[in-house]
């Protein structure tokens, strides 16, 4: 079952923007799994493809958002005390499971570390809000029960830079085959419930609004898009194709698109 978790926290010291890299809140999350399950942190550390979950940048909860771009560079420390949230998707049915005494067990009082800094994670929420739209889950069945059979429009935003690998190289353009076979992917390898590759024949871009961004990691700067695009299904389609497709849309909230998305690259909502 998918689950897109929202942890509330705050910074008991500065947090310097070295340590808001994508390269450090993975550390962090491998750290709080392995508190629980240090077999699964080890394993989650080396599982190289197609990763069971993703990471969003940590975001500043009070800070204005236009067109639901979400914040990946810091200039200035996050000062001590900010109101701050994360996102951390599970996209194995067993992982929410195996984490279930982290999430229960939580202590207030227990200091987790982003480089130097203390943070005090204060709540989880692990369903849809009226304030936070990143909390939510749904079982692969249900995603699939719940999708529309008539939709011919699918339209994301992506709220994070997107990078996608093409041969040898990775390239920000999001073409039809970069995100759908990217969510294809992940949905056929988690979900029990596989879909056909040909699906992608279906679809054609009929509107974009993107812009490339670059986003810093230690070992060099990546670039990726961000901004809006739709994809129409166009042609004599059978319904349960476009349910199979629209499934995939909605997936996306769980399953980001493209590389790097458990560093926080490639988040992405459907519109």
């Amino acid at each position: 079952m998918p689950h897109s978790l929202i942890l509330n926290l705050q910074p008991r010291s500065p947090i310097s923007p070295g340590y808001l890299t994508g390269k450090h809140l993975h550390a962090l999350f491998l750290t709080l799994v392995s508190s629980v399950d240090q077999e699964l942190g080890d394993r989650l550390h080396e599982q190289k493809t197609e990763k069971a979950f993703s990471l969003s940048p940590l975001q500043i909860s009070d800070q204005p958002r236009q067109n639901q771009i979400l914040q990946w560079k810091y200039k200035q420390p996050i000062p001590t005390g900010t109101s701050c949230w994360w996102r951390i998707s599970l996209l194995d049915d067993s992982l929410f499971s195996h984490l279930t005494p982290l999430w229960l067990n939580l202590n207030p009082d227990h200091p987790w570390h982003l480089g130097p800094a203390n943070l005090q994670i204060t709540s989880i929420l692990g369903t849809a809000q009226s304030n936070q739209a990143w909390a939510n889950f749904s079982p692969y069945a249900q995603l699939y029960k719940q999708a529309s059979d008539l939709t011919r429009q699918l339209s994301f935003t992506f709220c994070t830079p997107a990078t996608f690998r093409q041969g040898k190289y990775d390239s920000a353009l999001p073409t039809r085959e970069c995100v759908f076979h990217s969510l294809l992917n992940r949905w056929n390898r988690y979900s029990a419930m596989p879909f056909p590759t040909t699906l992608i024949e279906y679809l054609f871009p009929s509107f974009f609004d993107i812009r490339t961004e670059l986003v810093n990691y230690p070992e060099g700067k990546w670039a990726g898009c961000v901004g809006s695009i739709c994809y129409r299904i166009l042609g004599d389609v059978d319904p349960a194709a476009i349910k199979q497709l629209n499934t995939l849309a909605d997936f996306a909230l769980y399953a980001g698109v493209g590389r790097k998305t458990p560093m926080g690259m490639g988040m992405v909502r459907r519109v």
